[in-house]
């Protein structure tokens, strides 16, 4: 099936990759498949909560496969405004990990909602860029 191959196609990602990334790599095993059946596939994943979409600013939606917050893939992104370099990072420091979940609690009591994961992009410049200007 589509979908089982785009979650494949997903989990073996070393990057975020594109709708059309991810359907010439399906396309490969389904070549019957048309990029408007991978798009809807991405959006039912996504409304289940097995992949997220992602918008770093270069005018093409990236997606990849979702963990629940703190899990062994679970991230941030760091995105450079100036060359569109993305970085994951998992070296979540104590005090972050310690902030993070204060203020999940704090959002859940003050507005009644089970918070089942959080999405956090930093904006800025990388280290090759920063010198640059």
């Amino acid at each position: 099936m589509p979908r089982e191959a785009i979650l494949s196609t997903l989990g073996k990602a070393s990057k975020h990759l594109s709708a059309e990334e991810i359907y010439l790599a399906v396309h490969k095993i389904y070549p019957n498949i048309g990029l408007t059946t991978v798009y809807r596939n991405l959006e039912l994943l996504i409304g289940t909560g097995l992949v997220n979409k992602f918008d770093f600013g270069d005018g093409r939606a990236r997606y990849e496969l979702s963990e629940g917050p703190m899990g062994a893939r679970h991230h941030h992104h760091l995105i450079c405004t100036n060359c569109g370099r993305v970085i994951d990072y998992t070296d979540f420091i104590n005090e972050e990990v310690e902030l993070l979940k204060k203020t999940e609690r704090g959002l859940s009591k003050k507005y009644d909602f089970r918070i089942a994961g959080h999405l956090i992009q930093f904006h800025g410049l990388c280290n090759r860029c920063k010198g640059k200007k």
